[in-house]
């Protein structure tokens, strides 16, 4: 397993994710590290329990996900083309710490405390319309199924 070195995630920059994403609609906030165009992305995402994200993937055989728990704990979930779960891993502080996420590769997660802080990279340079693929068999994110789905992967995460 590759480990990146990991930034330091100073309290004032968890203060500041943690204001944000209380104030967002989608009950996270990233805080990005790299410069824009840069090849090698890097960010810290703070999410709260009730944060949706729709499931997708990345295209691009260089987009190899790697994702690191800081903070809280996460349940990542991998799907097949039809929607079904596939199989899931728990990130935890006190557990796993890491995964890679294959390029090509449904997946989404909950979080599974109330704040999870987690530190991702990627290779590529990002643009919206080439950087992921949503399922389009999943809701989208703030549409009244995403609450539903969420709750479905919560029960999940904890079987």
């Amino acid at each position: 397993m590759e480990i990146d070195k990991i930034p330091n995630l100073s309290d004032e920059m968890y203060i500041d994710m943690l204001d944000q994403a209380k104030k967002s609609i989608r009950h996270r906030h990233s805080y990005v590290l790299h410069k824009p165009g840069a090849e090698f992305n890097k960010v810290f995402n703070l999410m709260q329990h009730n944060s949706y994200m729709q499931p997708h993937l990345h295209p691009g055989k260089e987009k190899i996900e790697k994702i690191y728990i800081i903070r809280g704990s996460v349940c990542c979930f991998f799907f097949d083309d039809y929607g079904e779960v596939t199989h899931k891993i728990d990130l935890k502080t006190n557990g796993k710490k890491f995964i890679s996420v294959p390029a090509f590769k449904w997946h989404t997660y909950a979080i599974t405390s109330e704040i999870a802080v987690t530190y991702e990279t990627m290779m590529g340079k990002y643009h919206p319309s080439t950087w992921k693929t949503f399922a389009e068999w999943a809701p989208k994110e703030q549409s009244d199924e995403s609450k539903s789905f969420l709750k479905k992967l919560h029960k999940i995460a904890i079987n």
